[in-house]
């Protein structure tokens, strides 16, 4: 039976059973009786043991009467301590330890939760390294690190931060759209959902994102919506995206591009959370045209705080690289990288070689550094180049493949010589997107079919020869070389949205409820989708792009899409399998 030892109001033990967390006795609390609760997370001697809640730790001395309570008390047990706090004394301070000064001399432990000897890891430092796979399956283990705590509070505090300035301060509207709806077409494959009775052999989409909705929302009238969205695609795990992930989706009426990107800085700015203020970006954001990012770049994505870009070969130096086959858009371009010759191995080449094969952009590259030549080029003649120190990427080939190449040979470079490690946070938009692009001769949408055209461009959409010229308002938020998120001005004109459907061959069908509700006068609107999953593990890795959104997630899927903690997903029995009229393969 849990007694009341003292009840003391504060903000985090109001309701409960204790008067302190671990982490708040200080000096201060000198001889006052106390009452705390946590997991055995150390123990010296059976007498000393160290105390961990969701805060902190604190060190208890026990009495010799009690030690045999803790003589076999497996770690990360859950016990209570009833004592009084007492200094530590100049010797045994722990200046590591926030509450280091002071320790409590316990008069009463109870054994809340005996954990079992055969916990398969401890959530310290050194355990919170241990297989992935181990970790996920023992999420709730995992949680109780501080790497975990620290990840989903600042997670918590930026969300009720955004709520607050989206409501308070400039008066949006938070609605909840549906997660069962149809098919969104020209966007990333869907999961489906089988429907039971009464609509047997049909089937449920589950949204890719809220995109149809929320235009829905500004035809009817709320024009300032936002939504922590659920959202999910059918298109594996990755580092930076889970099957289900999370986004911040904000729509509009009456707005600008410009309108919509300030209010998204203004947004983030203001959010920040207050223990990593020292990482908050200036406004405004930089704005970059897209053409000038793939230029100089070679991605729509570029990480700002690598220093290094493409640069023509204007001297001719790398002209003996071309081919029988070369064609009129052949080019030789090529990246110096400064102080960044000591790390790269022939090992790392021979895989970065493979890891650019594998994409159909890939073009032929060379990394040239002290004592590796290039057929017969003369390496002193590139500009800038020490060949003592730097290493020289050259690509070549078609124009466009090239400039993709030497992109991910520059972040591959940068990593590895630790510039996309810096605690730093650069913010920038890239802007003026085509609208349309070709994959296999086929039209797509750049973005997606719902993107405005800039209005000196919308008569372009009757000249099939020229949409390939069309500028679309679309924005992307890029951080350190990550795209956070995106959005555009929307197509409010229900003839020329189904115009564009058109165009891309779209079945029209899949919209008419929503080309039906832009005929109803629907107001020019525009929105943007912050990737809050993304944006989460840049915060809490102070910068680094390449930290996993599942380190963020509290019970995130493996890259299989499998939740090992739970071990789904799970075959259907027979009356399931009845009930929705369906039959599986494996």
């Amino acid at each position: 039976m849990l007694r009341i030892f003292r009840r003391r109001f504060s903000s985090f033990c109001d309701y409960t059973i204790r008067t302190h967390t671990c982490d708040e006795l200080t000096a201060k609390n000198i001889d006052e009786k106390v009452s705390i609760m946590g997991w055995l997370a150390f123990k010296r001697m059976d007498r000393f043991l160290v105390v961990r809640d969701s805060y902190g730790t604190i060190q208890a001395k026990l009495p010799q009467k009690l030690s045999s309570l803790v003589k076999d008390l497996p770690y990360e047990s859950v016990i209570r301590i009833d004592g009084k706090v007492v200094d530590r004394g100049d010797k045994n301070r722990n200046l590591n330890m926030k509450t280091g000064e002071i320790e409590i001399e316990v008069e009463e432990l109870e054994i809340l939760n005996r954990s079992s000897k055969d916990i398969p890891f401890l959530p310290d430092e050194k355990s919170t390294k241990s297989h992935e796979k181990t970790r996920l399956k023992y999420r709730y283990i995992d949680l109780r690190s501080a790497k975990m705590q620290r990840s989903l509070r600042i997670r918590s505090e930026f969300v009720h931060n955004l709520r607050k300035f989206l409501v308070d301060q400039k008066k949006f509207v938070d609605v909840e759209t549906p997660t069962l709806f149809r098919r969104t077409p020209g966007g990333a494959a869907e999961f489906v959902v089988p429907a039971p009775q009464p609509n047997l052999g049909q089937a449920y989409s589950l949204p890719q994102s809220p995109q149809q909705f929320k235009q829905l929302l500004m035809v009817g009238g709320i024009d300032r919506y936002f939504q922590i969205a659920r959202c999910y695609r059918d298109e594996g795990s990755k580092g930076d995206r889970q099957p289900e992930f999370t986004q911040v989706d904000i729509e509009m009426s009456f707005t600008t591009q410009n309108g919509i990107m300030q209010l998204i800085e203004q947004m983030i700015v203001s959010s920040w959370p207050s223990s990593l203020s020292h990482l908050k970006p200036k406004l405004p954001f930089p704005r970059v045209k897209y053409s000038e990012v793939m230029e100089n770049y070679g991605s729509d994505k570029p990480d700002f705080r690598i220093p290094w870009k493409i640069e023509k070969d204007e001297q001719n130096i790398f002209d003996i690289l071309k081919t029988k086959n070369s064609t009129e858009n052949w080019n030789a371009r090529f990246i110096v990288c400064k102080n960044a010759s000591e790390k790269v191995s022939n090992s790392l080449k021979k895989e970065w070689k493979r890891l650019i094969e594998m994409n159909e952009n890939g073009r032929n590259f060379a990394i040239c550094q002290k004592n590796h030549t290039l057929k017969s080029i003369n390496l002193s003649e590139i500009p800038n180049f020490d060949v003592e120190n730097d290493t020289l990427i050259v690509s070549w080939g078609e124009s466009e493949g090239v400039n993709w190449t030497l992109g991910y040979l520059r972040n591959y470079v940068a990593e590895l010589n630790g510039l996309r490690q810096k605690s730093e946070v650069q913010a920038h938009w890239v802007i003026d997107f085509p609208l349309f692009s070709r994959e296999n001769g086929q039209m797509v949408s750049t973005h997606h079919p719902f993107t405005a055209p800039i209005s000196e461009h919308q008569e372009l959409l009757n000249d099939e020869t020229r949409l390939e010229d069309i500028t679309g308002q679309h924005y992307d938020l890029v951080i350190n070389g990550v795209e956070m998120g995106g959005g555009s001005i929307r197509i409010h004109n229900s003839d020329i949205q189904k115009h564009v459907l058109q165009l891309l061959n779209e079945p029209m069908e899949e919209m008419n409820h929503l080309l039906e509700a832009l005929s109803f006068g629907a107001p020019p609107h525009g929105g943007f989708a912050l990737g809050l999953d993304r944006f989460v593990a840049l915060l809490t890795s102070e910068g680094d792009p390449t930290t996993p959104v599942r380190d963020v997630i509290a019970f995130p899927k493996t890259k299989n899409g499998r939740d090992l903690m739970s071990d789904s997903p799970t075959t259907l029995d027979a009356k399931q399998i009845e009930r929705y009229g369906i039959q599986l393969k494996s």
